[in-house]
């Protein structure tokens, strides 16, 4: 039987690759919910050495719409905390430990506001996509930290 890592994967590596230059491959995926001041969606998320790419996804989890990417440089600004924000409450405890929002800053202005489950073991992690978001987040933590000048 196939774990939702599995079903992940097979959503999110077609809606990926499809964006990859000849010669690039993906070093991690996963999905978040991209957010913007009146509405939210799906977002297939994938990392390779020199680019993030997002791909926005449809009800069916299908691409639609442009893909955003941010290349090597093209990264004025990161941000990150747990997806509680900072409220005490034992649901914010519980999202601060499960999720993370991240807001990113592009050098040409785009900013782009992400939720991501943080996956791996255990009830909420396999829910929330397990290994292959959990491998996706930290392909996407290591690009980030080889930014120049990001914050």
């Amino acid at each position: 039987m196939a774990g939702v890592s599995d079903k992940m994967e097979a959503v999110l590596r077609p809606a990926l690759e499809r964006l990859l230059e000849p010669g690039e491959q993906l070093v991690g995926m996963c999905v978040a919910v991209q957010q913007s001041a009146f509405r939210g969606g799906q977002v297939a998320l994938g990392v390779t050495e020199g680019r993030v790419l997002l791909q926005p996804l449809d009800r069916r989890s299908q691409p639609k719409g442009d893909p955003v990417t941010i290349g090597t440089g093209e990264l004025a600004d990161a941000g990150a905390q747990g997806a509680g924000g900072g409220w005490v409450s034992a649901q914010a405890a519980i999202m601060d430990n499960a999720a993370i929002t991240l807001k990113l800053r592009k050098v040409d202005g785009t900013k782009l506001k992400l939720q991501l489950m943080r996956g791996g073991d255990g009830f909420l992690g396999r829910m929330g996509g397990g290994e292959l978001q959990e491998q996706g987040i930290a392909a996407l933590a290591d690009w980030m930290a080889r930014q120049p000048d990001a914050g």
